[in-house]
Order: C-alpha cells, then structure tokens, then sequence
C-alpha cells in the first residue's frame, strides 16, 4: 500500500457544502489542501489513508462551504456607515454623501474604511469582494495586506473629485492600476463606471474598447431607481439599458448592480446577452429603490450574484443576512413560497458572483484544483440547532457570528474568531476617529 501523500492541510467538517453540484451536502467528509488549492474532498477514513496532512483541523458542528462573494461593495464608506440615514437616494447622494467624499475621502480616509470593512467581511464568511471606490490603488494594498480576494474597481465619473478631474483622468489612473496589478495572484480589477447618469457616451464607449482589450469586466449602478430610467428617457430618448446597449457594453463582461427597474423584454434581453446582474436587496429595501424582479430573472436563465452594497446605504457587509433577505424577498415579491429556495440563494453568493467576476475557475465552488477559499460556520449555536438541512439552516437562520473560520488560497485568515492579519482594535480605533469629522 502506498503511503499517505504529504499535503498542508486537511478540514474535516459535519457538513461540507461543495456548492457543484447544487444542493449536495457530504457528511463528515474532509478538503485536502496542498499549496493554495483544493487537492481533494473525501471521506474521513479515506483522508486518512491517502494523506499525511502538516496540519489537521477538526470542526464537529461546522458547514463548510465556499468563501462568499460579495460581487458590490464601496468598501471604504464604512466610515459612513450610519451618515444620513433614511434618505431618498438622489438626496442622499447629491447632498450628503457626494459633499462629505469631496470634502473628506482622502487615502487615509479609504485605506481606514476598506481595513474596516475587510474585517467585517472576513468575520462574516466573505473571502472574495468586487469593490468600487475612489483610491482603488489603496483598497488593493489594504486587500494584499489582509490576504483577502479582491476585484478593485477602476472608476468612473465626469465629474471632478478628490481622485480626478474627469473621465479620462480616471481612466488613465485605472489603467495604471490594471499594469500595477496585472502579476498579483489574488487582486484583479474591472472598469467600474458610476452610472449612466454620471458617465457620458463618449468614455462609455472607450471603456468597451479597453475592457475588450484588457479582457476585463464592466461593474456599473443600472436603473437603479425609477428616477434614473425617466431621467434617461427624458434626456437620451431610451432607458439606460437600451442606451449601454446601443454602445455594446450589455455583453458578458457586465455586471448591472440593482436593477430595479426592469420590463419582461428587459429580462429577456438579459439572459439572451449573457449580462450579469448584482442583486442588493437590504440596500434597495432601505433607499426604497424598487424591487429586482429576482425570481423572474433566474428563471429567465440570467446569472444573478448578491452584493451588499456599500455600508452607508445597507447598513452592513453582512452576506448571510443578504442572502436570506434575498430569497424571502423573492417569494413575497413573486408571491411563490418556492422562489429562489436555499441553495439558490448559496449560489448567488458564491458560484454566481465568482461567475460575473470571471473567476468561477478558481473561486465559488469546493472542487479538487480549485482555489482553497473556504469558510466554516458553526451550526451548533441554538439558533441553527437542530439540523434537518445544512443548506436551510445556513440561508434562513445562521449569523455571521457563527462564522468561525475561514482560508483564502488555503491560508487561514480567520481562526476561531480571531483575525490573522488585522489588528482588530487598531481597526476600530481608527475608524471610530471620524466620528463627528463627516459633514
């Protein structure tokens, strides 16, 4: 008999939850790790057998399932978090956040923010985020440090800011960051244009040109309200769908971020385009934005993924809560109590977004050859107990405190609650400063 291979690590869990194929969940079965990525997913005994792990981790109580992906965040607006609140959005942008980001967000405002909220969302499950914000060149340097995923958004806007004078300003300074990080393993970038209220056709269409040649996704707000599809009827003659269309940026490489607002042509035309949609439901719930019309989107074959949207507006970065408010949000709009069950809404968080980010051949699913992102909940806490489904009880009841561990490429960053690679108090320290400074 051969003997046991050496490998790095080997998590042994109650319930591994691989994601592919959908709905499995493997009893007391084991994820082999070796440098970075997942060698193997076995039973217990046959671990055991097959190979000499350096390190063996035991979690009796636990679901293991991929590390979640939270496809829209601002990162940085944690230091916003509760900054004018229960607000109209145009209000709420245009008078309150847009004025304070002019007057405030600096590097050190950002560099503060994203550890923030890196923390955050490492206690809660998620290892992989696509973010768009100002200073993205400094949310990569917090990510790296941190050792989390990250897919930094270059953005977009006509309007002057702190970080550029408009549009190609901008688009040269994301280029800059798109050759900067073009050999780091786990940061890539996307163009991240605002909206189609706050970009002209003109950097629109370069966008598409370069996102072609670069080979990189486009992550932009699309009728996120109402007010923004008559605004765009009234100005350009056609909703903002039809316009993004007509300068061919509705393609894979899109990722439409709410989505609010949308005909049975609409979805249609989606799901026949391949255009990826961001769904962020307590976000869209708080600024009464609209509801996506989720249901009708999965079954119209559209690849929807969640997102949490930024802390000012949400108020947290929490992805399990997203993803129950997510699928009870779809059977009440949908009116079907059969809409959007569990382990779809565990797609959305994991595979799907990891899809819209192009990175469903590393992140989003528990395979051999895969990227060991990976995350471990504790079901043992009275709220989850006792478990007849692993996947329901993840969706519909667990909290991110019970998030008790979690990998990224196979290194552990969370570990029993405590975080590896950010100083918690330092953290919060920092960001509790800002406290009476926004204005």
């Amino acid at each position: 008999m051969p003997e046991p291979a050496p490998v790095d690590l080997a998590i042994k869990a109650r319930w591994v939850v691989p994601v592919a194929p959908p709905g499995e969940v493997l009893d007391d079965h084991v994820v082999v790790v070796d440098q970075g990525r997942i060698a193997d997913v076995v039973p217990e005994r046959e671990c055991r057998a097959r190979y000499r792990p350096a390190e063996w981790v035991d979690r009796d109580h636990h679901a293991l399932i991929p590390g979640l992906v939270n496809a829209h965040t601002h990162a940085p607006m944690t230091l916003m978090r509760g900054f004018a609140d229960d607000l109209p959005l145009m209000e709420w942008l245009g008078e309150h956040i847009w004025p304070a980001e002019k007057m405030h967000v600096d590097e050190n405002f950002v560099a503060t923010g994203a550890r923030l909220a890196i923390a955050e969302m490492l206690l809660g499950g998620t290892t992989c985020f696509n973010d768009m914000y100002f200073h993205p060149e400094v949310v990569a340097r917090t990510a790296l440090d941190a050792g989390i995923r990250a897919c930094l958004g270059m953005i977009v806007l006509d309007m002057p800011t702190r970080y550029a004078a408009g549009s190609s300003a901008y688009i040269d300074k994301g280029l800059r960051l798109h050759d900067d990080l073009r050999h780091e393993e786990l940061v890539t970038t996307a163009f991240a244009p605002h909206a189609p209220y706050t970009v002209e056709d003109a950097a629109l269409t370069r966008l598409r040109t370069l996102a072609d040649e670069l080979d990189v996704p486009v992550h932009m707000h699309v009728h996120e309200t109402a007010h923004e599809v008559d605004a765009s009827v009234d100005r350009f003659g056609v909703r903002p769908l039809e316009r993004l269309a007509a300068l061919g940026l509705a393609t894979p490489r899109l990722l439409a971020v709410h989505m609010t607002q949308l005909m049975p042509e609409e979805i249609r035309f989606l799901a026949a385009e391949g255009v990826h949609v961001v769904h962020c439901p307590q976000s869209n719930l708080k600024l009464a934005s609209g509801m996506c019309p989720l249901a009708a989107l999965v079954e119209a074959g559209v690849n929807v993924a969640l997102g949490t949207d930024g802390a000012a507006s949400n108020n947290d970065l929490d992805m399990l809560e997203e993803m129950r408010v997510a699928a009870l949000l779809a059977k009440g709009v949908s009116g079907s109590p059969v809409a959007i069950p569990a382990r779809t809404a565990l797609e959305m968080a994991t595979i799907n977004g990891a899809r819209a980010l192009g990175l469903d051949h590393l992140v989003g699913t528990i395979e051999a050859g895969k990227a060991a992102d990976l995350v471990a909940v504790d079901l043992s806490h009275p709220r989850t107990t006792p478990v007849h489904d692993a996947v329901t009880q993840l969706v519909y009841s667990a909290g991110a405190d019970q998030v008790s561990d979690a990998w990224v490429a196979g290194r552990r960053l969370l570990n029993g609650r405590r975080l590896a690679t950010i100083d918690m108090e330092a953290t919060l320290q920092a960001a509790r400063a800002w406290v009476g400074v926004l204005t």
